[in-house]
């Protein structure tokens, strides 16, 4: 076994849609994850963002989006584009017989996400979405306490997520925010329901109420190119809910975009002690927004170290993760049926909201599989 060398060959990755998002996603995809994943090929339906993107991070090909799923080497596309494109670009590369890796939300009704699924199921390729920061140190450090019973039996959430509307016209996208898949369920909600589902389980009824404090704004910052114009608001903006998981648990959400700040919470109740959980935004403990700690029945409470590694911004460990699962024949972790099932969370609130009635959800999914312990390098199997 001496001198012997472990040889990893690498998956090309190809990016569609160089906005705002493609920065990390390109920094981590090339030098974090390079020893699993090659990106080949940038594309966006504005030329010069795939040829800046390209010269940023030594990618070789900046082109456009026919050409990037023609490309044969080209295994995985990540799909960065704007929510309402999600559905449509899935389907192109799956039908161009590629895995696709997408940002949240996975689709914007459940016919599409449906649809999607059907798609990959039938070419035999895999499908993965945002988020994956449930990959990250601080939510599996809070699996492997659970799982080994610190906690007891987990049989209440809480989850805040409180935020400002992004009105000041700076976000070269911020209209974006007032539309369906930018309001806070869609938007912020995946980070959470993603983490509640990875800690707890699936998810069996949700109610909710969603409502939405005005129905236009007017960008009122003077540094804003939209300066004085009116942006409407399309899509509820304060969100209420309650979610019944399968395994009994209850979770109540309070999701905003109608505040300044960001304020976000989210902690697990259990018949031997309480946890505060790290904000599922993020891949680890950041001080201010919630850091990993646990109260037992006498009253102590203390942050606890964490297991796993992955707590810097690793935005892209699911594309990596799924280059392992496509060299390894396994499922991939951050999977479109994950996806899926947040996805009806999502929707169920709305349509809670809309009908005054508990919806029973048509999904359900299996908690991924936790990273093992022991991780070394940036890789992800051992």
């Amino acid at each position: 076994m001496i001198g012997w060398v472990i040889r990893v060959d690498k998956v090309k990755v190809g990016i569609i849609g160089c906005g705002m998002i493609s920065s990390i996603y390109l920094k981590n995809c090339t030098q974090v994850f390079q020893h699993i994943l090659e990106v080949a090929a940038c594309a966006d339906l504005v030329p010069e963002l795939a040829r800046k993107r390209a010269e940023e991070f030594n990618v070789p090909v900046a082109c456009t989006v026919d050409e990037l799923l023609a490309n044969a080497e080209i295994q995985i596309v990540l799909n960065l584009t704007a929510p309402a494109a999600h559905a449509e670009i899935n389907r192109k590369v799956l039908l161009a017989g590629k895995h696709v890796y997408t940002e949240k939300p996975f689709a914007l009704t459940r016919q599409d996400a449906s649809e999607v699924l059907s798609v990959a199921e039938a070419h035999g390729l895999l499908v993965g979405c945002a988020p994956d920061t449930f990959l990250g140190a601080g939510l599996q450090t809070c699996r492997k306490l659970i799982d080994e019973g610190w906690i007891g039996v987990p049989y209440a959430a809480n989850a805040t997520i409180i935020m400002g509307n992004s009105g000041d016209g700076m976000h070269p996208n911020f209209h974006n925010f007032f539309k369906l898949g930018g309001d806070p369920i869609m938007d912020m909600g995946p980070y959470y329901f993603t983490a509640l589902i990875h800690l707890l389980g699936p998810v069996r009824r949700v109610t909710g109420s969603a409502q939405q404090l005005h129905n236009e704004i007017k960008i009122q910052n003077p540094q804003s190119p939209r300066f004085g114009d009116k942006v409407p608001v399309e899509a509820p903006t304060n969100v209420a809910a309650v979610l019944d998981f399968q395994s009994g648990a209850v979770a109540s959400v309070q999701a905003a975009k109608e505040s300044f700040g960001y304020k976000p919470r989210l902690e697990i109740f259990g018949t031997e002690g309480n946890m505060t959980v790290p904000d599922p935004n993020f891949f680890g403990p950041v001080p201010g927004l919630g850091l990993l700690t646990i109260q037992k029945r006498n009253g102590e409470s203390k942050e606890l170290p964490l297991s796993h590694g992955f707590s810097e911004d690793s935005r892209g460990i699911g594309v990596a993760d799924m280059a392992y699962a496509i060299r390894s024949g396994r499922g991939n972790r951050a999977s479109g049926r994950l996806a899926e099932h947040v996805l009806d969370i999502s929707l169920g609130i709305f349509e809670a909201s809309t009908s005054d009635k508990h919806v029973i959800l048509q999904t359900s999914v299996e908690r991924p599989d936790p990273l093992p312990l022991g991780l070394k390098y940036n890789r992800l199997e051992v």
